[in-house]
């Protein structure tokens, strides 16, 4: 069930390359408001996304896991899913800062599938150096 509270339009994020701008083939709203915004997060193996950004920190839960690899706009490796001493579990909650621009392509045999609650505040990229 898609519930929107206020549209992206009302409450625009403010950096240039969000999800839902650049990537919304990826990324499904499921609720925001002037508070949070809850994507469904969706990478089927071998699919990439364009360049995107995340303003906002988030608690992920994981729906589906994959192997992935996160790369810079430039094409230098920032996450390699396949390096990690462990991997999530289904039903396992993580934390994430803001996330700088960057590309995601699933390298794994199975969909990638996170809900992202990202916590919004107008200075969270900043803070972050990003």
């Amino acid at each position: 069930m898609k519930t929107v509270e206020s549209s992206a339009s009302q409450n625009p994020a403010s950096h240039p390359l969000d999800a839902m701008a650049k990537a919304p083939r990826h990324h499904e709203v499921l609720l925001e408001n002037d508070k949070v915004r809850v994507l469904d997060t969706r990478l089927s193996p071998g699919d990439r996304t364009p360049v995107h950004a995340h303003e906002w920190p988030a608690a992920l839960y994981v729906l589906s896991w994959s192997d992935f690899v996160r790369y810079a706009p430039d094409g230098n490796v920032l996450v390699d899913s396949r390096t990690m001493d462990t991997k999530p579990e289904i039903g396992t909650a993580l934390w994430a800062a803001p996330i700088g621009p960057h590309y995601v392509q699933n390298v794994g045999r199975t969909e990638l599938r996170i809900i992202a609650v990202e916590t919004k505040s107008s200075s969270t990229m900043q803070a972050a150096g990003q």
